[in-house]
């Protein structure tokens, strides 16, 4: 599994040493890490940006006062320069790495988190029979889970690949279900929403570019839906860690 906790951690944790103080990220922040997990952007590029975004403004601010950095949003052209140097460094180099499994992953966990995921569905009050289909769904990836946690254990190569691929197919359900949500909530609710997510990104416009604002946009709005319904998100990152 690709540094799945790992991922958002880091970079949240690097961002709070950076900027000096407590800071919880914002549904934008989070937003953004999505965008960049998304389109692959390594976390190693990830830290690169922020360090490179905060030596930039440190020395700055040397020179006269700055107001201080709130979101991680600041760091979001820094973020891809870093991504952008780090590919053509490794062009042309094959992998050597073999990645190994993520602690925190035990299928008794993550069990347990499809069938939380399944009962929040299943007092859903909105697209009640895409949150129904979804529930049944992630009970049946449940079931095999445990019936596959009393066979031997697997290779851990094999272990981190059939995570993998339950993570593609919660993306899948994730995207069907965002889909059906979008298509029974009223008009003026996703109004709202996008008109939040401007408001949001505002400041930071000129630091992303087209593309990258509309998937920021877009994660949004749907985490926003999401918390407006009480619903669950069903990725496993969101699994919980106690």
């Amino acid at each position: 599994m690709l540094n799945y906790f790992n991922y958002f951690t880091e970079i949240e944790d690097r961002f709070q040493k950076r900027r000096g103080s407590l800071l919880l990220l914002s549904t934008l922040d989070w937003a953004l890490i999505e965008t960049w997990r998304e389109a692959g952007i390594p976390l190693d590029a990830a830290l690169r940006g922020i360090d490179a975004a905060f030596d930039k403004y440190e020395a700055r601010q040397k020179k006269g006062r700055m107001r201080r950095v709130n979101g991680l949003a600041w760091c979001a052209q820094a973020v891809m320069e870093a991504a952008e140097e780090l590919r053509e460094a490794s062009a042309g180099n094959a992998a050597t790495a073999v990645e190994t499994r993520e602690s925190g992953f035990e299928h008794a966990r993550v069990s347990a988190h499809l069938e939380s995921a399944a009962a929040a569905l299943d007092a859903a009050t909105v697209a009640p029979e895409a949150c129904s289909a979804t529930a049944l769904r992630l009970r049946e990836l449940a079931a095999a889970i445990n019936s596959s946690s009393s066979t031997a254990p697997t290779h851990e190569a094999s272990g981190a690949h059939n995570l993998e691929a339950l993570e593609r197919t919660l993306t899948v359900l994730e995207e069907k279900l965002f889909a059906a949500l979008t298509a029974a909530a009223p008009e003026e609710l996703l109004v709202a929403l996008k008109e939040h997510a401007a408001r949001e990104l505002a400041p930071y416009r000129s630091r992303m570019g087209a593309v990258q604002l509309r998937q920021v946009e877009r994660q949004f709005v749907q985490k926003q839906l999401l918390v407006h319904y009480s619903l669950p998100r069903l990725s496993l990152f969101y699994m919980s860690q106690q």
